[in-house]
């Protein structure tokens, strides 16, 4: 089994990830099997809203994911949390084929030694016909 973990200072991290138990291949861009202690916190599905509700990168999938994730970066924020707390990441997606631009702008916040845990799911629709990425986030952050 390989195990990460990463450290913070000189403390071990709250959060071990598991890219690939004994006997699985690693996944692509995702661990396995992550955990952690401390408080559970739970992100909303987010779209490529700007402040003010307007979509941002109308058809363009890498565009969107980065307005998706920085949204994300603020709501983890509000929570004294980082895409370091980060467990789990929930994609849906209207189309399967938008997952490199999705990966490509994901990897501009979170680094490859800290994926999380994931699921990919295509839908028919998400709430705004012009929306082609939502993301939810889980996240354990460390006790103070």
């Amino acid at each position: 089994m390989t195990t990460t973990s990463h450290t913070s200072g000189d403390s071990h991290s709250h959060i071990t990830r598991v890219p690939a138990p004994e006997g699985m291949a690693p996944g692509t861009g995702y661990s396995h099997t992550v955990w952690g202690t401390g408080r559970f916190v739970a992100v909303s599905g987010q779209c490529a809203l700007d402040e003010k509700g307007e979509v941002v990168g109308a058809g363009d999938a890498g565009a969107q994911t980065r307005q998706v994730f920085e949204n994300l970066r603020r709501c983890l924020a509000a929570a004294g949390a980082t895409f370091d707390d980060v467990v789990k990441l929930t994609y849906f997606v209207t189309d399967i084929a938008h997952l490199p631009a999705v990966r490509a702008a994901r990897d501009g916040f979170i680094a490859p030694d800290r994926y999380p845990a994931s699921s990919a799911v295509q839908v028919s629709a998400l709430f705004r016909p012009e929306l082609l990425v939502e993301i939810e986030a889980f996240a354990v952050v460390r006790e103070v």
